[in-house]
């Protein structure tokens, strides 16, 4: 691990390393190696020079004319004193510019803080001051009011808003050739996400350059992707699953294509799949809802499309199932975190597999535990809280000590705050949140059981489930659906319920109905902002 040479040189900190034992079994195995991002992404250009590397509304480039690019952004950050090792705030929707951004700050061996789009003053202010961000690249578009974020954030020396007009892409600069390689090691810290949620502010994720180029590669792997395939970039790219599930990285990393439609948008995406003939996407289960119900007007040409993953949030049986049929493709569950743990479904599973589970870690040195509330492992198909440990997991945020003493066990267990239960063959079943749990009459209710049992009401297309207070010690369960029957009504609900058989103490309290959800940036139901919206519909 190279020394911090900077003040504001990003390095792991004591509570986020690894133990020395640890990290050499990890290397002695392979799954740590000797390359670095910046070397991947200067070797993309030599093993795949002249195949199409990026297929934007705008822009056709192959892998040579990309990297290109990405170099001469790249000198001209150097140009302003950016160096290996310093943080950078990246915020940008998808397109070409986010693309040369990120590879730029690879190549110069800086740390890109991948924002999300969605992200505003206060959010990027925050993950800024706590990278020391010593610059921000983003858009016009964004709001962001860069007079502020640089009086706000002592390390910030400079920032860059990218316009149609004037694209990081086309960025002048004074020099030619490529960018001098850096000097960073495999272990040193290669980008910063940002953890998901809806509650709190961003923490930073430190992930390292042999633990990333292992996810993304390991993914791209268990994927089958070749340099064949057409990846399309619909969900925000700054987030770890379209970034490196295989994602973008993993794509390219295999000599294939990125596609960037327009937007996410059904119709839209869907002529970027028929006219690039995209081969793989990745959703969230909201936005392959919204495809769905857009493909039953739409008549889409999907012919091409060989793999559909839905994740981000947990993929009930009905919707995989609905899926499944309608499009002509493998569909591939996905439950993972930025913070390491990826499980798949495999592309061999059987379809009531596919269906029913959130698919089994990535990696045979992923240690996994299910525990109760006491920290004691589970017997075998019964819910707890799931831990892991692994060679692409971390073991702190980076600088949120006191947070890391809870999060994490002392032995290096990360505690994920998912409620699974693990069948006999490995696969997870995610039932739901630690914290998304409603206290009612002395019981606790997981609102994800409660959501699915809604989502099988035949009116119903989805649903969310949230705590209302009451006086007491007793919260309500407060229903809100998406419903083709608008009269529907909570009876109707506690009636379906009692044909279920669902036990009455889990019966909703209240019942709400929505055109749509509010969604979190990275596309999972923000229920603290739903919860507000209705309040002050009624007041």
């Amino acid at each position: 691990m190279s020394d911090a040479t900077s003040p504001l040189r990003t390095v792991l900190l004591p509570d986020m390393r690894y133990p020395d034992a640890v990290r050499a079994r990890y290397r002695q195995r392979g799954y740590w190696g000797e390359e670095t991002l910046p070397d991947l992404v200067r070797a993309w250009a030599i093993r795949h020079g002249g195949r199409t590397a990026l297929l934007t509304a705008r822009d056709d480039w192959d892998f040579t004319t990309l990297v290109a690019r990405a170099d001469r952004f790249g000198r001209h950050l150097a140009g302003r004193g950016v160096v290996a090792g310093e943080a950078v705030v990246l915020q940008h929707h998808n397109d070409t510019d986010f693309v040369v951004a990120l590879l730029a700050l690879l190549l110069l061996g800086a740390v890109p803080v991948l924002a999300l789009p969605a992200h505003q003053q206060r959010e990027v202010t925050h993950v800024a001051e706590l990278a020391t961000a010593v610059g921000y690249l983003g858009t016009e578009q964004a709001g962001i009011d860069t007079a502020v974020l640089r009086s706000a954030v002592s390390s910030l020396r400079f920032s860059l808003l990218g316009s149609p007009n004037r694209r990081f892409a086309d960025w002048p600069d004074d020099g030619t050739g490529p960018l001098p390689r850096p000097v960073v090691s495999p272990e040193d810290v290669a980008l910063l996400l940002l953890s998901g949620g809806t509650t709190g502010m961003p923490k930073l994720i430190a992930r390292t350059h042999a633990d990333y180029i292992y996810n993304f590669r390991a993914s791209a792997e268990l994927c089958a992707v070749t340099a064949e395939d057409r990846y399309l970039a619909a969900l925000p790219m700054a987030h770890n699953f379209p970034l490196g599930c295989p994602g973008i990285l993993g794509t390219l990393d295999r000599g294939g294509a990125v596609i960037v439609p327009p937007s996410s948008a059904a119709e839209e995406a869907f002529e970027s799949i028929a006219g690039h003939r995209a081969t793989l996407t990745a959703l969230v289960p909201s936005l392959a809802g919204l495809w769905l119900e857009a493909s039953e007007w739409e008549q889409p040409d999907l012919s091409s499309l060989r793999l559909l993953q839905v994740g981000g949030a947990k993929l009930d049986a009905v919707a995989a199932n609905r899926l499944a049929s309608a499009f002509p493709c493998r569909l591939q569950q996905v439950f993972g975190m930025a913070e390491g743990l990826l499980n798949f479904t495999r592309l061999d599973d059987a379809s009531e597999v596919i269906a029913a589970t959130q698919g089994r870690p990535l990696c045979d040195a992923d240690e996994v535990r299910i525990v109760d509330e006491r920290g004691r492992d589970v017997p075998a198909g019964e819910i707890g809280e799931l831990l892991v440990r692994g060679p692409y997991t971390i073991r702190g945020y980076y600088r949120a000590a006191d947070y890391n003493r809870h999060a994490f066990t002392s032995d290096g267990f990360y505690r994920s705050g998912d409620r699974v239960r693990r069948l006999a063959s490995g696969h997870l079943i995610v039932e739901g949140r630690i914290k998304d749990v409603i206290n009612r009459h002395g019981e606790s209710i997981a609102a994800d059981e409660i959501e699915t049992c809604l989502r099988d009401h035949p009116a119903v297309r989805d649903a969310a489930v949230f705590a209302d207070p009451q006086a007491g010690h007793d919260e309500a369960v407060h229903a809100v659906v998406i419903c083709d029957d608008r009269d529907l009504t909570l009876n109707d609900i506690r009636a379906f319920f009692t044909r279920q058989r669902v036990a009455a103490y889990k019966w909703p309290d209240k019942l709400s109905h929505v055109e749509r959800f509010p969604l979190t940036p990275i596309g999972k139901v923000d229920k603290r902002q739903l919860a507000t919206i209705l309040r002050e519909s009624v007041t």
